[in-house]
């Protein structure tokens, strides 16, 4: 054993280990002992005393730091999620829907819900558990697995819901207020208007003890909790009373209907010492107050009775088909103990003291209707920066309290069901029992234990909404994703965000001035369910892509829950109303696109681009198998040349990109610069940082690579060979013509050019060659009338012919014809060869015009021997003559003078005997030992293919000069690289004279047929 002193230790073991490492490295990959540090001394505020800590630090002045709520999990999450979910619903409409949907409907309706809800609960428990969640809660959880695009939707959509529950809970307020505890305080004849007057009152008082602080609305949630408590408990006390002795709560009958109790006596007449009068009932029946006075008919064919309206749980009640099954009816419809056919028939105008069906009932209504009083499940987990522990804390506590308001929900609907007579159940106002509500009436020791338990409900759960929705909201503008809501992430010195409290108390304003409760409540339940299906869906996306970063400690969590989960969540909001649902799904897609296209980008590791990645792998797999073949858009790959200050020189092949492609297939935009990566990396992405800008303003969409290699050539080689992905690669390359290129004095231009066409034609890929390309119109151009030339010449698969369809796509070239012109030799039939390719384009389905050109043999001979204009050309003549540079410029205009001179269709030379022989005499007094260049003969078959050129350029120019764009067939490089020269110059006669020139080479497969 060595014993190392101390000293030594410290060299040997650390110091050592940290000189491994640069100063650089160190600065960017801390050491674990710092990392732990930091980890442990991690402190979760509330998003706003972040804030107030972050301005503290800019202005330098000191100031006393606010110390933020920190709850557990019974007061942080177990109370608010009971508070929320035991509301409006419960006290105000449950008894009406289960004497409307029925037992067996409205346990069924419950069931879905519940279980929608705790299966949502368990996936946000599987979400909670696998990070630290900071302030924004539900938000933060969704929006970092699956990203900010789809995060920032269901985000807004989540807090655009949690706003309008906020409504709901006042309007339910509002409602006790007026019908149950002051009915006399109504100032406007309609019920409507005074919803909307005593709502806007109560959230205006409500926003401001929120604007106080939210440990205010904590204390106060205990005291409304506390109502709710003893409301639940009185409610099943009022049930097991019913079993012993059951209230005598009387309601009036006249036949099988229900008549409201307007004080009046439930008897038609009654008789004051032998003498029979008629009674208050009989008046509002009949057109007098007189016995022998005209009566309504149903009036006189049916006994008033009084029945017992709550006969108690042994009663037998829960077996009839009245409570049993669901009893629907449309607006105005009566509530009687047995639908019929006149009881549908609409009574809102007819003045008779009947109980009428406010609005129109179905079952999906009732489920949207339902569905808000279980939506309080994420209130604690909105609250997560005020909470201790929110890891475990939210799972717990969501779940139990879950667990508690689902077995009181359905054990409601069974007792309601056992010991009230269904029509009272469907008196949803009780205007039957003197304006008492059903659940009053049912409970013990007093109906107001329920009417002041409700009211103090409703108030805490608007308390809890606008506490949460202001946090929510401050969280997604902190995040940067919706630039128009950064305002809204500021809070003021206690932390309260006060100006997202502002836009929410307004959007919440909007929900009250809806002022009803059945309209406001199936919208909740379409942002609630969107949310919660999304949730459902990052789980499961997670899990099934097993992603690295997805490790919850849950344990009871399983992929298969998430994905019922959702399943159940897309049910319940088509079921509950389709057209909400489509509202929402709209709002959500705007809202997505708005973040796509304007939002910050970040760096969040999301399920759905896992999830689209491996959809990617699947497909390239699957198209590997049928690489090649492209019968609907060519797959390009475009070859950029850039400045010295790497900025595109020709941006306007980019706009023809675009407007070929029109945002369909693949499109590649790739450059070369030359050198090592080493040094030139940072360049690298400077350039592809340019390219997209430039890629950005000519609206091309497509990927953006830039290469370094040793040479250009090399460069373009590897790009042309390995750009793209599997099948996805590209079968088209696209580059621009060298542009004086004779005055180059660098001709590795132009000869990389020539490479290039060769290993496009090696690899059997099609390559497009754009003269001119600074001429062609840009993306805001809007072309006149016009003509799009093609000269067919050779069939090379028929991408010559295709070209011009796709361009006619785009707004630019649509106003533009087509034409097509073919070459026929003088002999051949040109009026049949006219007709044959009209029927061949009519079954290719293009619209274009045919002309026939008729030329001599020998003037397209170069073309019919080989099918090419592969030609070895006058340069190289002139290079054995050894020309200087100032003669061959001299050329140029002796080849316009030759082909416009009248024995044009004769063969001829741009070089004469006697030039030839002064040259001769030169050269001989500059060397001795040069053949006699008389003896040589020029090559006929280059004179011929000279020839051809000439006499075609001839042609396109006659017909095709004034034309937008002219499509040639290419011909193919000479095997021989001595004649390399001679074909960068047949080229430029072939195009000469001409703007706009679009050279097309085929890869030799067939991209246009008569089939598909």
């Amino acid at each position: 054993m060595f014993l190392i002193r101390q000293a030594e230790c410290s060299f040997y073991g650390w110091d050592i280990f940290v000189f491994l490492f640069t100063q650089e490295e160190m600065d960017s990959t801390p050491m674990v002992s710092s990392l732990l540090n930091k980890l442990a001394n991690y402190t979760n505020l509330t998003q706003g005393v972040a804030d107030h800590e972050e301005a503290e630090s800019e202005d330098g002045i000191k100031r006393v730091t606010v110390k933020g709520p920190q709850m557990g999990t019974f007061i942080g999450v177990y109370l608010p999620c009971v508070q929320s979910i035991l509301g409006v619903i419960l006290f105000l409409r449950l008894t009406w829907i289960v004497g409307t949907a029925g037992i067996m409907g409205s346990f069924a309706m419950v069931f879905m819900c519940c279980a929608c809800t705790l299966l949502t609960a368990i996936s946000m428990s599987a979400i909670a558990t696998n990070g630290m969640v900071p302030a924004g809660g539900s938000y933060y959880m969704i929006s970092r697995a699956l990203g900010p695009e789809f995060g920032g939707a269901v985000g807004l959509c989540f807090y655009l819901g949690t706003t309008f529950a906020g409504s709901l809970y006042i309007l339910g307020t509002i409602e006790i207020f007026l019908m149950y505890i002051m009915p006399n305080a109504e100032v406007f004849e309609t019920r409507e208007h005074n919803m909307r007057l005593y709502g806007t009152c109560c959230l205006a008082s409500m926003v401001l003890v929120v604007f106080v602080g939210v440990k205010y609305v904590n204390k106060l949630a205990l005291v409304f909790l506390s109502c709710v408590i003893l409301s639940i408990m009185a409610i099943y006390a009022g049930v097991i009373r019913t079993a012993i002795q059951p209230p005598d709560v009387q309601i009036c009958m006249l036949g099988d209907r229900l008549l409201g109790n307007q004080n009046f006596k439930c008897v038609k007449t009654e008789v004051i010492d032998n003498i029979t009068y008629p009674t208050k009932l009989r008046e509002l029946f009949c057109d007098g107050p007189f016995l022998n006075a005209t009566c309504d008919e149903y009036f006189i064919q049916n006994n008033v009775t009084e029945m017992k309206g709550i006969p108690g749980l042994l009663s037998g009640v829960i077996s009839r088909e009245d409570n049993l099954w669901g009893n629907y009816g449309p607006f105005g419809s009566l509530v009687e103990m047995r639908q019929q056919s006149e009881a549908l028939q609409d009574y809102s105008n007819v003045n008779r003291p009947y109980v009428l069906n406010d609005i129109t009932t179905y079952f999906t209504l009732m489920v949207g209707i339902f569905f808000p009083s279980v939506t309080g499940i994420m209130a604690g987990s909105n609250r997560s920066g005020d909470l201790r522990d929110p890891q475990r804390s939210i799972p717990t506590g969501t779940i139990l309290a879950i667990i508690t308001t689902s077995i009181t929900y359905m054990s409601f609907v069974v007792l309601f069901g056992a010991c009230i007579e269904g029509v009272l159940l469907r008196d949803k106002f009780g205007y039957s029992v003197n304006r008492i509500p059903v659940l009053g009436i049912l409970a013990w020791p007093s109906p107001w234990i329920i009417v002041i338990g409700s009211f103090f409900s409703c108030c805490g759960a608007g308390l809890q909404s606008l506490t949460g929705a202001p946090r929510l909201l401050q969280a997604i503008a902190h995040d940067g994703i919706v630039p128009f809501l950064q305002v809204f992430g500021h809070s003021k010195f206690n932390g309260e965000p006060t100006w997202a409290l502002l836009l929410t108390a307004v959007i919440c304003e909007i929900g009250v001035l809806i002022a009803s409760i059945d309209a406001v409540a199936p919208i909740l339940s379409m942002f609630f369910l969107m949310c919660y299906l999304f949730v459902n869906l990052a789980c499961a996306i997670q899990t099934l892509l097993g992603t690295p970063n997805w490790r919850p400690r849950f344990k009871f969590y399983h992929w298969s829950l998430s994905f019922l989960g959702m399943s159940l969540c897309l049910a319940l909001m088509f079921v509950s109303s389709w057209y909400h649902a489509l509202i929402a799904v709209v709002i959500a897609g705007c809202i997505y696109k708005y973040i796509e296209y304007r939002g910050a980008e970040k760096e969040w590791g999301d399920g759905i681009r896992g999830l689209s990645l491996n959809a990617a792998r699947y497909a390239l797999l699957k198209l590997e198998e049928s690489w090649g073949i492209f019968k609907q858009w060519p797959q390009l790959l475009v070859l950029l040349s850039l400045d010295s200050d790497l900025a595109v020189k020709h941006p306007r092949l980019l706009s023809f990109t675009s407007q070929l492609k029109a945002g369909k297939g693949l499109t590649i935009i790739c450059s070369v610069l030359q050198g090592t990566y080493m040094l030139r990396g940072t360049e690298a992405k400077r350039a592809e940082r340019s390219m997209k800008t430039s890629m950005a303003v000519e609206k091309t969409k497509g990927f953006c690579h830039v290469v370094v290699c040793s040479n250009l050539r090399d460069g373009f080689s590897n790009l042309i060979q390995s750009a793209g992905l599997g099948g996805m690669k590209h079968n088209t390359v696209l580059i621009a013509w060298p542009n004086n290129w004779r005055q180059a004095e660098d001709t590795l231009t132009w000869k990389n050019f020539i490479e290039t066409v060769r290993e496009t034609t090696a690899a059997h890929q099609a390559l497009l060659v754009a003269k001119n390309i600074d001429h062609f119109p840009s993306n805001a151009e809007r072309l006149a009338e016009g003509t799009i030339d093609v000269w067919w010449i050779v069939h090379d698969g028929g991408l010559l012919m295709l070209l011009p369809f796709l361009l006619r796509q785009h707004k630019v070239w649509k106003k533009c014809k087509m034409r097509i012109f073919t070459v026929a030799h003088l002999d051949d039939n040109s009026i049949q060869m006219k007709n044959d390719l009209q029927v061949f384009l009519y079954q290719l389905r293009l619209d274009a015009e045919v002309e026939v050109v008729e030329m001599h043999e020998r003037d397209i001979s170069a073309f019919t021997y080989e099918k090419t204009l592969v030609m070895e050309q006058r340069c190289l003549l002139l290079k054995q003559m050894q020309l200087s540079r100032t003669e061959r410029e001299r050329e140029t205009p002796a080849r316009h003078r030759e082909r416009n001179s009248p024995a044009s269709d004769q063969v001829h030379m741009t070089w004469t005997k006697d030039k030839l022989a002064t040259e001769r005499n030169r050269l001989r007094e500059a060397s001795a030992g040069v053949k006699d260049l008389f003896s040589m003969k020029p090559n006929q078959s280059n004179v011929r293919r000279m020839h051809t050129a000439v006499k075609l350029n001839e042609a396109v120019v006659n017909k095709s000069q004034g034309a937008h764009l002219v499509l040639l067939n290419m011909p193919g490089p000479p095997k021989n690289k001595d004649g390399d020269e001679n074909y960068m110059e047949f080229l430029e006669v072939l195009m000469e004279g001409l703007d706009q020139v679009l050279l097309v080479r085929g890869g030799g497969r067939e991209v246009i047929t008569i089939y598909s």
